[in-house]
């Protein structure tokens, strides 16, 4: 098949789909997995099902966009892909362990015929969002230092594990300040208030060893002129956590708008932090090692994958749309049996 773009633009283009695909993941899947990482902070039965019931109608569905993800790496980029999962294969190993467990507790707390049934499942969906969270900030800490190896290199993988658990933790807080009320959206609200400094340490701790670990990513952050243009990232995430610090001190008020803003906050630290990664690695696809033109597919292989990327995309998207629209309102409203 005769490419349609630029042989040179093809694997670009496949990985800026690939890169929102795995952004839309983090935050849509970020808040399932931040309620689960919070279910048992509660010692109410009603509110762990009112958690729950929160993300029924979405979490199963926000999983389809990392299937997506690493579905493009598979096809796009084969050599990135045997590389990455070469390097990463334990954590990705615990990851897929947590999601599975996930899934088991989540259909089973549904029929449980006891609270103490309930409870035991409860047990195991929090302790599937843990390993999966803890999974992820590991690989990222791994793939941020460029899978070096030693004591320091697994101690920040570590540290990355924790902060991003962290980042969920208050996403979801974030969530549910959104769709619960009463005395679990003001719980909700310590949540996130307890979150987001940590959250913000672990942007802080990705933002200072990417640079340390490539004297390539230092230069392209602090040379001139970039250091001028690039500087209102870090200023605006910086500004955007005081503001969420500001608004958490002030919540919860009887105001439904204000009530989804600690969600769009949350989403904007997300967004941000990954275009800082992006621009950070580009145009590496395994740092430091293999260019996103090293790791491709053939041309006419990226013509076809294309074509079938951009029917699936615009349809998991829209379907996640849907379910936003048909799903809306508290949680005391939504049903996930």
């Amino acid at each position: 098949m005769t490419p349609f773009l630029d042989p040179e633009l093809l694997p670009v283009a496949f990985a800026a789909l690939m890169a929102l695909s795995v952004l839309a993941y983090v935050v849509l899947d970020g808040f399932d997995l931040g309620v689960g990482l919070l279910l048992n902070a509660t010692a109410e039965e009603a509110e762990r099902d009112r958690m729950i019931a929160s993300i029924g109608p979405f979490w199963d569905a926000n999983e389809t966009w990392l299937v997506l993800g690493v579905g493009l790496l598979l096809v796009a980029f084969p050599i990135a892909h045997g590389a990455i999962l070469t390097a990463l294969y334990l954590p990705v190993a615990v990851m897929l362990a947590g999601l599975i467990l996930r899934g088991v507790a989540f259909e089973f707390r549904a029929k449980a015929a006891s609270v103490m049934g309930k409870r035991r499942w409860d047990h195991t969906f929090f302790a599937g969002s843990l390993l999966a969270s803890l999974a992820q900030g590991w690989m990222l800490g791994r793939y941020v230092l460029g899978f070096a190896e030693g004591w320091a290199a697994q101690g920040f993988a570590a540290l990355s594990a924790v902060g991003l658990a962290a980042g969920y933790a208050f996403i979801g807080a974030c969530w549910l300040i959104w769709r619960t009320e009463g005395a679990l959206q003001r719980q909700s609200v310590a949540w996130a208030r307890a979150t987001l400094w940590l959250l913000g340490a672990g942007i802080l701790a990705v933002s200072v060893a990417t640079p340390i670990a490539s004297p390539r990513i230092l230069a392209r952050w602090f040379e001139m002129p970039n250091l001028v243009l690039l500087a209102p990232l870090p200023a605006t995430t910086f500004v955007l956590l005081l503001g969420l610090h500001h608004l958490l001190k002030h919540l919860p008020l009887q105001n439904d708008a204000l009530e989804t803003l600690p969600f769009w906050g949350a989403t904007g630290l997300f967004v941000l932090s990954f275009t800082g990664l992006a621009w950070s690695f580009f145009p590496y696809i395994v740092p430091e090692q293999l260019t996103l033109w090293q790791a491709a597919a053939a041309p006419e292989s990226l013509t076809i994958i294309l074509a079938g990327a951009l029917f699936v995309l615009p349809v998991i998207a829209l379907y996640t749309l849907l379910a936003w629209k048909i799903f809306g309102g508290k949680a005391a409203d939504l049903r996930y049996d």
